[in-house]
């Protein structure tokens, strides 16, 4: 490979290794369970977190990414940042998902743009949004499942 002599930064992408949970995801339930795995289930409760959750083309798990942490209340969900990410590892789909500490899965006006937003968005890439799905203690919701996703 030839080395190019510039002062301007070269940019790498590096894959962080970890324990392979090359599943796949068919339903809902799939990807819950998928993420309770994930998730640190102690501050499900505490603060809101907004995860993604990358796969190939066979719907088998890549791997998954913290897009950010919140408050109590909400969380920052940045397109660039999680389309980014899907290009980066080559992923055909995405699961959003994110969790409501007060233990109450309906979806908020802004859950609904955001959703909406990220499935525009990652349809231009040819990236398919799989689901969004919030997470609680003790249920989720499914953008999916309720016909919510489009």
């Amino acid at each position: 490979m030839k080395e190019y002599k510039t002062n301007l930064p070269e940019i790498t992408i590096k894959l962080k290794k970890g324990e392979v949970l090359n599943c796949q995801v068919k339903t809902s339930t799939d990807a819950v369970e998928l993420l309770r795995k994930i998730w640190d289930m102690d501050t499900l409760p505490i603060y809101e977190s907004v995860i993604c959750v990358f796969f190939n083309n066979r719907n088998n798990t890549i791997g998954w990414f913290k897009v950010s942490q919140g408050g109590l209340s909400n969380s920052i969900v940045d397109n660039r940042l999680i389309l980014s990410t899907a290009l980066t590892c080559l992923a055909s789909g995405i699961i959003l998902a994110h969790n409501h500490p007060s233990g109450y899965t309906a979806p908020s006006d802004a859950d609904y743009r955001i959703t909406q937003k990220l499935y525009e968005s990652s349809n231009i890439m040819d990236i398919k949004l799989l689901d969004h799905i919030i997470l609680t203690e003790d249920s989720y919701y499914s953008f999916l499942d309720e016909g919510k996703l489009q």
